[in-house]
């Protein structure tokens, strides 16, 4: 998907917060992990992986949850499996699987014992972090681009040395359903945050940017998670320990990515990103792209049957 980066980066470690139940895709994920659906032809797991790996992320840690043992298994090597491919000289599929499994010690698996939030999660991957900067990934949010989208934040973070989190432009009418930035001063796609406010109804809304889930965050933040207390939904909100943080004298930029985003945390998100990926897959689109033609027309059956 990605070519990887050649820039010198200096975050190593994403954390990828992954404990949710994943209720809005009920029945589904009474039995497999939301985070193991499969887009397309991959899980979505492994776009986010993908993405940060092509930014130079070498480190990862999963925040996990009771029944998320499917993780583990899909970054773990599969003798079995690799052995009969190996016999029926399925060279190719072979390398996929392969390529998917992570080298021992590249991959920690911490649990988040409570619901607590975002900010909880990350609050959770603390002793692991130690004194370094870091990646968030939220693996509900797919972004197809030409650049990783977690390499361009680390772009900023390495010019400026200040956490950067991810910005779209929202309708207002949503604003409910996002943290969005207050800001001061803006310098092309990069923003001055002021401030952030966890999920504001319409006429409170400070602007149309809302943070999405990419996130390169300096050590302050983790001090931060220490400083507050529940908030929006009764939750630890990551977006009050960045407000925090800038009111503590840590500035935090916004970048507002190059790229188009995927919210797959809702099923019609889910479907927008199938459509949108197997129409533009090397391999799938054309025949895809067909298949939408058909449905499109008048007759319900595909082309070339009675």
């Amino acid at each position: 998907m990605f070519q990887m980066s050649s820039m010198a980066s200096k975050i190593k470690t994403a954390v990828l917060p992954v404990a949710g139940l994943g209720t809005r895709f009920l029945p589904a994920t009474k039995s497999i992990p939301k985070e193991i659906m499969t887009l397309v032809d991959r899980p979505l797991i492994q776009y986010s992986m993908d993405e940060a790996l092509a930014a130079g992320i070498e480190q990862f840690i999963f925040v996990t949850s009771r029944g998320k043992n499917a993780l583990e298994d899909y970054f773990d090597r599969s003798p079995i499996l690799e052995s009969v491919l190996v016999e029926r000289g399925r060279d190719d599929l072979l390398e996929t699987v392969r390529d998917i499994s992570q080298d021992s010690g590249r991959i920690a698996y911490i649990r988040q014992h409570s619901p607590l939030g975002l900010g909880h999660a990350v609050w959770c991957a603390r002793h692991l972090l130690g004194n370094d900067p870091f990646a968030v990934i939220l693996t509900d949010d797919i972004i197809q681009s030409d650049q990783p989208a977690l390499g361009q934040l680390i772009e900023i973070h390495n010019e400026t040395g200040h956490s950067v989190v991810a910005l779209t432009e929202i309708d207002p009418t949503q604003s409910e359903h996002y943290g969005l930035v207050k800001y001061s001063h803006t310098d092309g796609s990069v923003v001055a945050i002021d401030a952030l406010v966890e999920k504001p109804p319409p006429t409170e809304a400070p602007s149309n940017l809302a943070v999405i889930g990419r996130y390169i965050l300096t050590p302050d933040i983790l001090q931060s998670l220490n400083g507050i207390g529940q908030g929006a939904g009764q939750e630890i909100q990551l977006t009050d320990a960045i407000s925090l943080s800038i009111t503590n004298g840590y500035p935090v930029k916004g970048l507002l990515i190059n790229g188009t985003r995927f919210d797959c945390g809702s099923k019609s998100g889910y479907l927008h990103a199938t459509l949108a990926i197997a129409a533009s897959h090397p391999t799938l689109g054309q025949a895809f792209r067909r298949i939408i033609r058909d449905l499109q027309g008048p007759h319900t059956q595909p082309t070339g049957q009675s």
